[in-house]
C-alpha cells in the first residue's frame, strides 16, 4: 500500500524537558516548561509526556517493512525531544493486526528500543516485521496453534515486535537485543525472527 512509501516524516515544534524535581510540587518556572512541551507536542495524544521523559533526544528515524503486507515506512517519529504524531501514526498502521485490521498505538518505549538496536546493529537496512500489536482473539489463535506464542504475549499490549534485520544473522540481533537490557528478548531460528519487547529484562 502506497501510503508508507512518503519518506522522512518532518517534526512540527520543539519540546522541552522538566527538571528532575519531584512532580509533587513544581515551580512556575517548571509549569512554564510543561506548558511549552504540551503546546509543542498537541499533534500526539499522550506526546506531551512522553517529551517530558525523552527530553532533548537525537532526531529519531525508523524503517519498518511488512513483510505480510508488503508496506513500508520510513519515518522520523521523534524530533529534538517530541514525538511527531504523523509518524506515530504511521508506525501504529504498519503494525497493526493486519489479519483483524485492528490498531493500536505502539508503545513508544518499543519504537525507542528499535532506534537504539538499529544504531547498535550499525545498519540503515528497515527492520522486517514479523508480528507487532495483536488482537487478543488474533493472539489466542497463534497460541493455539503454537507453543511458541505466550497467552498473555506483550504484542496484545502492543509491546513487542518480532522482527528480522537484513544483512545481520538473526544471532546478532539476538545478542545485540539482550546487550541492551532493555526488555525481554527472544531467539527464533527457526522461524527466522528474534522478539524484542519492553517487559522486564529476560531473555529465552
Amino acid at each position: 500500500m502506497g501510503r508508507f512509501d512518503v519518506g522522512v516524516v518532518e517534526g512540527r515544534r520543539v519540546g522541552s524537558r522538566a527538571n528532575d524535581a519531584s512532580w509533587g510540587t513544581l515551580n512556575r518556572r517548571q509549569l512554564l516548561k510543561i506548558g511549552t512541551v504540551i503546546a509543542g507536542c498537541a499533534i500526539a495524544p499522550g506526546a506531551a509526556m512522553a517529551a517530558l521523559r525523552v527530553g532533548y533526544a537525537p532526531e529519531r528515524s525508523l524503517k519498518i517493512y511488512n513483510l505480510h503486507t508488503g508496506e513500508s515506512l520510513n519515518a522520523t517519529y521523534c524530533e529534538k525531544g517530541c514525538y511527531v504524531g504523523e509518524a506515530l501514526r504511521d508506525i501504529n498502521y504498519i503494525m497493526r493486526d493486519f489479519r483483524a485490521n485492528e490498531i493500536k498505538p505502539i508503545d513508544t518505549r518499543l519504537l525507542d528500543l528499535l532506534y537504539t538496536l538499529n544504531r547498535r546493529l550499525d545498519t540503515s537496512e528497515p527492520f522486517q516485521l514479523i508480528s507487532g500489536y495483536r488482537t487478543p482473539k488474533t493472539n489466542a489463535m497463534l497460541a493455539a496453534r503454537s507453543e511458541g506464542v505466550a497467552h498473555h504475549s506483550l504484542h496484545i499490549e502492543a509491546k513487542a515486535a518480532d522482527i528480522r534485520v537484513p544483512g545481520r544473522q538473526l544471532r546478532e540481533v539476538w545478542m545485540a537485543s539482550m546487550s541492551l537490557m532493555a526488555g525481554g528478548v527472544g531467539y527464533y531460528p527457526r522461524s527466522d525472527f528474534v522478539h524484542v519487547d519492553v517487559g522486564r529484562v529476560r531473555y529465552w
